[in-house]
């Protein structure tokens, strides 16, 4: 149950929602919400806004079928903002888009943190296209023994550059191992987000 004596809204009973995709980390979208549409979203397990220009509650998602299940919901330290991580249904933003955040005001800088979780996803939709036209696909088709062979190699060759200390190929055959350890879970049926529950466990452990 959402406990509201902590929740600010403001004085037109509103409040600010970030939402965050639970599996990339990407922000996908801010929407507003009131009471009402958080018992909704409750009730729903999907996200429930107020639309400010409708006045009326609205389902993200109702219509277009994108919808947003709820996976957390968070209060910042103020209490007059929530953070929604989400599993999304689609693209967030009406102009099909992602994230409704897709333009940058200033210079892109590479090696954002989201995209990890950005490609996972990639790798779970290439998964299913022709392997002919996909090394991804090929690769996982061809089963875990594959993928496996593939692991093996890729890490004695990472072991190989950090044991030599040449950086530039450290950072080349490490970016080859994370991209065939990620085909591999995927080859195993495995989320990435039961490896990170896993370390969370560990961390919290000690």
């Amino acid at each position: 149950m959402i406990d509201y004596t902590n929740i600010n809204f403001d004085e037109k009973g509103l409040i600010p929602v970030v939402v965050q995709d639970g599996e990339s980390g990407e922000v996908l979208m801010v929407a507003y919400a009131n009471r009402q549409s958080l018992e909704e979203t409750e009730k729903r397990k999907e996200m429930v806004f107020w639309s400010r220009s409708r006045q009326l509650l609205w389902h993200k998602g109702e219509t277009s079928g994108n919808t947003l299940r709820v996976m957390e919901l968070r209060l910042d330290c103020d209490g007059d903002a929530i953070l929604a991580v989400v599993e999304p249904a689609g693209p967030a933003c009406h102009t099909g888009e992602v994230s409704c955040f897709f333009r940058t005001l200033t210079e892109e800088m590479p090696g954002k943190a989201t995209f990890p979780g950005q490609l996972w996803k990639y790798l779970k939709e290439r998964q299913h296209h022709n392997p002919k036209e996909s090394y991804t696909a090929s690769l996982i088709q061809s089963g875990p023994k594959r993928a496996a062979q593939k692991i093996g190699e890729e890490g004695v060759e990472t072991a190989l550059a950090i044991a030599v200390g040449e950086r530039d190929e450290v950072i080349y055959e490490a970016a080859d191992l994370v991209y065939h350890l990620m085909v591999g879970l995927l080859s195993s049926g495995v989320s990435l987000q039961e490896i990170w529950a896993e370390l969370e466990k560990r961390h919290s452990s000690h």
